[in-house]
């Protein structure tokens, strides 16, 4: 069965994108609907859904975001009162557009892509019985009352802080309610290493180790901190 969430901030234009689905695409699951972008990439991180139907401006992130963050994980087709945003959906890597108010006949036109798109795919995946396991890519973080996506990439390191992770960027510290246990579940090993019980921190972010009377500590590159490696965690540095 094939999957789909719908992410749209108009509930009648939503209502009527579903109809019509239903009505061309029998075999097709909506497991999800959302009314704005962060609720969107809650729901795709959920379900990973093998189809997105997505809005481009929506409240608290937009389409064009929502897009950035799951590039490659599923086939996206934009919704737009806007013909102009055609080159910025196809730059990332959309299967197609829509025009609001949506055309039947044109709805079809695009399932019919993305029947073709879902054969390609099925046809060139490895066989196998082990699905390559998927590592976050991003994450939800508060600033006060204010939520902001902020990608892995640019995270230096993850410190346990009471009920709370802090999230510790460049310039900006967030927080998050997920535990280190978690995280470290869920960071890709090959990037982020467990340096104590209650911090990860980001490899590519290291700029020294330093050993002295069997203390380790770790300087970061643009950051003042100097974190402390405790013991059991000093064998993943034995090879630097």
């Amino acid at each position: 069965m094939t999957t789909a969430i719908l992410v749209e901030d108009e509930p009648l234009l939503r209502k009527r994108l579903r109809s019509l689905l239903e009505a061309y695409w029998a075999d097709l699951e909506i497991v999800a609907e959302a009314g704005d972008g962060v609720e969107g990439l809650a729901a795709i991180q959920k379900w990973e859904p093998d189809i997105v139907f997505l809005d481009i401006q929506m409240p608290k992130l937009s389409g064009i975001e929502v897009a950035h963050a799951i590039r490659e994980q599923t086939h996206i087709v934009f919704l737009t009162a806007h013909s102009n945003h055609a080159v910025d959906a196809f730059s990332l890597g959309a299967v197609d557009y829509l025009l609001k108010p949506i055309q039947p006949g044109r709805l079809l036109d695009t399932i019919q892509r993305l029947r073709s798109k879902l054969v390609v795919a099925l046809q060139s995946a490895p066989v196998s019985s082990l699905e390559p396991k998927k590592y976050l890519s991003w994450i939800q973080a508060s600033i006060g009352n204010s939520l902001h996506l902020v990608t892995v990439e640019e995270v230096f390191f993850f410190q346990s802080d009471s009920r709370y992770t802090r999230v510790v960027t460049e310039n900006k510290e967030y927080f998050i309610r997920k535990t280190i246990k978690e995280l470290t579940d869920e960071l890709n090993p090959e990037h982020f290493v467990q340096v104590s019980r209650g911090c990860v921190v980001n490899l590519r972010k290291i700029d020294a180790i330093a050993k002295s009377s069997g203390q380790m500590k770790i300087s970061l590159k643009s950051r003042p901190e100097h974190i402390s490696v405790t013991p059991g965690y000093q064998s993943a540095f034995r090879q630097m």
